[in-house]
């Protein structure tokens, strides 16, 4: 159960000192790319030996060219909208501060910003740091109970490839007892065309962080189900029985059909 991590140089270079003997697995992930590194090989470790793992290459996952993009592949949502906090709650420590998501109750700014209707963005109108709310969570309503909430993602293709498949990859943050639906073009599609089921225990919402456990999601989407001109894709989280269920994305983007 023990782990021993490091940071590279900027040419890639690193060293794990003072690690236990025993049997070990290397993980490793890159800002700036999804998905995760691991090396095939279980490297065990005796007292007093070096071991040189050679030259490591990631090839992060890939399907086709990028058709758009939401957010900036990081593993926290800090580049999304954090909104000012309520004025009851206001900590002076937190303003101006660049973890402005540490301010208290922000979840309740939800309701406020869309007390009736959900957030929509459009892809190459809206913008990510002003138009994405850094967390997915519940809506309060006006008897004090809560109810999910659906995103869209409205988007225009110009041409649609009917017999290939594309791929839809999303990267959460951190979830909170919270699931994820997608549905494509049909709010109302049943089953829907993915769900993560039930995850996440990490707490994030509740102690004002912005990220937890790391999770990505690759789904198949048909060229059946697009269509030329504006699509839209449901991200669906209903799990409402209190306002500290959520997710924070972390990064979506959508892929063309290999070539």
């Amino acid at each position: 159960g023990y782990q021993f991590w490091t940071k590279t140089d900027e040419n890639g270079y690193f060293l794990i000192h003072d690690v236990r003997a025993g049997d070990y697995n290397l993980y490793a992930w890159v800002p700036g790319f999804i998905g995760d590194y691991k090396n095939d090989t279980i490297i065990t470790k005796t007292s007093g030996c070096d071991i040189d793992m050679g030259e490591l290459v990631y090839e992060p996952p890939r399907d086709g060219a990028t058709l758009w993009e939401i957010g900036i592949p990081d593993r926290t949502a800090a580049e999304f909208y954090v909104p000012d906090p309520d004025p009851k709650y206001i900590n002076k420590l937190y303003v101006n501060h660049p973890e402005k998501y540490r301010q208290y109750g922000l979840w309740e700014r939800y309701s406020d910003l869309y007390p009736n209707g959900d957030l929509v963005y459009t892809v190459g109108v809206s913008d990510y740091r002003t138009d994405w709310f850094f967390a997915q969570v519940t809506r309060k309503k006006d008897d004090g109970k809560y109810e999910g909430t659906t995103w869209q993602i409205k988007f225009n293709l110009d041409h649609i490839n009917q017999t290939g498949t594309y791929k839809l990859r999303v990267a959460l943050a951190t979830a909170y007892v919270a699931e994820l639906q997608i549905r494509i073009n049909n709010p109302k599609a049943n089953p829907p065309l993915f769900t993560t089921g039930v995850i996440g225990h990490d707490n994030t919402i509740t102690r004002h962080g912005i990220h937890g456990l790391y999770g990505l999601y690759s789904i198949d989407v048909k060229g059946t189900l697009l269509m030329e001109g504006e699509n839209t894709i449901f991200l669906t989280q209903p799990m409402c029985s209190s306002a500290l269920q959520g997710l924070m994305y972390d990064y979506i983007r959508l892929e063309a059909p290999p070539s």
